[in-house]
């Protein structure tokens, strides 16, 4: 997955909205046949970063003996394409999707997937899994698993007295004592955690995007607290900006631009590389009394089309390569990057993830995550957006920005619901 495909599904905090539109589809049909002699069905990926990757899935394709499985392996704007050949007979049997979206499964775009996975549903992620469930059905099988967590330097906050903090005061807090003149606290990318945090700090106040209620789960008071200690990062200049790359690349982490630094899991094996044991992972310290760690998840996941005129051959393919080749699974989420199996039993006995900061972020993906729902939508999502950067850059008041929000988020999910 390249640092674009990763902003888009965990920048937000779990999955930005797919583009929907016509376009004109990129990329040729690069796969080779299975080795099955029966139907053939076609199978879509976006463009992968990770060298290997698209070998791979098409030596999986190969192995699968009851049908002839053609991998297409997609550059350019991958959601845009998918969109467009959803609504048509030529686009994929199987695709690889973030999502699937809302609107792609109330317009019947795809197939139901329950049966193929209710057999180990509990082994899912549960986090990831709970954006492709709608009313009590699953449409999309969830592949890997990528997240953001905090990582900080030992060494550093050893010579500074502070402890890997806990809570979000004890970040802000620890933030500020680690900054100096070539180094500063924290870094949350190089607009100070707007395009980053999303969701994040309202999941440590104890809070979530929408409630069980159907409704904006932030309208109280501790959203508008713990976004105001945000700002307050900001304004002790214990955040890092300018750095010459953003927060999805560890360079300012290793550089030693910054104590402390939001990324991906995907950087951890560069940063072992270079800095050894002295470095250890958090997730997002909770805030006030009904708070709780928080880690942003989100995993692409793999659907049917109900266009296929193989739709039953289709979910076959898929619940054998994402349900039963628990193999496969795990060589897809390690041995091309650094993922976690979407399957809890895998995570959990990867060599890869058993030890050290590896396993941490494995427990802490498990027992923190969260991924934006499903009812989240772009227009949710921009006004969110648009508070937090008003918020940590402006110094908005906390207060009047989220009773805003809370109200458009409201009168969204009312127009979503009437669909």
């Amino acid at each position: 997955m390249t640092e674009i495909d990763r902003r888009r599904l965990l920048a937000a905090g779990g999955g930005a909205a797919l583009a929907a539109g016509l376009a004109a589809a990129c990329g040729s049909n690069t796969g080779r046949g299975g080795g099955g002699s029966g139907p053939a069905i076609g199978q879509w990926y976006h463009q992968y970063g990770e060298p290997g990757t698209q070998q791979a899935v098409k030596r999986y394709a190969a192995a699968y003996k009851k049908a002839n499985v053609s991998v297409q392996w997609r550059p350019g704007d991958y959601d845009r394409q998918t969109a467009a050949a959803l609504l048509t007979d030529s686009g994929p049997d199987v695709f690889e999707v973030n999502g699937p979206l809302l609107d792609q499964i109330r317009g019947g775009q795809v197939v139901d997937l329950t049966a193929e996975i209710e057999p180990v549903k509990d082994d899912f992620n549960q986090a990831v899994l709970a954006p492709k469930i709608w009313q009590d059905k699953i449409w999309g099988i969830p592949q890997t698993v990528d997240m953001q967590l905090l990582y900080y330097r030992k060494s550093a906050l050893k010579k500074a007295g502070v402890r890997p903090p806990q809570t979000l005061d004890e970040l802000v807090d620890g933030a500020k004592k680690l900054s100096g003149k070539k180094t500063k606290g924290l870094f949350l990318g190089n607009d100070g955690g707007v395009g980053v945090l999303g969701g994040t700090p309202l999941f440590a106040a104890g809070l979530s995007l929408i409630g069980a209620d159907g409704k904006a789960g932030f309208d109280d008071p501790a959203a508008a607290r713990t976004l105001g200690k945000i700002r307050q990062l900001y304004a002790d200049k214990s955040l890092l900006l300018g750095a010459p790359t953003d927060w999805s690349d560890p360079a300012a982490f290793i550089q030693g631009l910054t104590a402390m630094q939001w990324s991906g899991l995907w950087a951890l094996p560069q940063i072992k590389k270079a800095l050894g044991d002295d470095f250890g992972v958090l997730p997002f310290p909770k805030d006030g009394s009904g708070g709780k760690p928080s880690v942003p998840v989100g995993s692409y996941g793999s659907a049917v089309s109900a266009r296929s005129k193989r739709k039953a051959e289709a979910k076959a393919f898929a619940k054998w390569l994402w349900v039963d080749r628990t193999d496969y699974q795990q060589d897809f989420a390690l041995s091309y990057g650094f993922h976690i199996p979407a399957r809890i039993s895998l995570a959990r006995k990867a060599q890869q993830l058993r030890s050290g900061p590896a396993a941490d972020a494995v427990r802490f993906a498990t027992d923190h995550g969260y991924a934006e729902p499903l009812l989240w939508t772009t227009a949710d999502r921009t006004a969110y957006q648009d508070a937090l950067s008003r918020i940590i850059k402006d110094g908005a008041n906390p207060e009047s920005e989220l009773k805003a929000v809370v109200r458009k988020v409201n009168a969204e999910l009312q127009r979503v619901k009437k669909k």
